[in-house]
């Protein structure tokens, strides 16, 4: 599907000591392409490692996508880049979204 994509930046915004991080890590600040603000922190969340994606509990159907560091507005914010281009595939852009956010059964 071929659409007019914003870049926008996922930015962090709370202190490391902060206790809604809850023990997770910040990825830093990343820039994605998306439909909107909301749909950018989508897209990041989606380069998290899911509990569906390795032997981790809860796994049996359960997702871990809802409780992503990117869905949280108390963690980051995202702001539009408005630099006049426009980008036709969704996802990440740059920045680096670590896959050591869970840690597998098997070790």
């Amino acid at each position: 599907m071929d659409e007019n994509l914003k870049l926008y930046r996922l930015v962090p915004i709370a202190a490391a000591a902060d206790p809604n991080w809850l023990g997770a890590k910040s990825h830093g600040e990343v820039l994605v392409a998306a439909r909107t603000p909301g749909d950018a922190r989508i897209v990041a969340a989606e380069r998290e490692l899911d509990f569906m994606d390795i032997d981790a509990a809860p796994a049996e159907d359960k997702t871990t996508v809802m409780a992503s560091v990117f869905r949280n507005e108390k963690l980051y914010t995202v702001i539009e880049v408005g630099n006049g281009r426009t980008h036709h595939q969704r996802g990440v852009v740059s920045g680096r979204i670590g896959v050591d956010t869970i840690i597998s059964t098997q070790i």
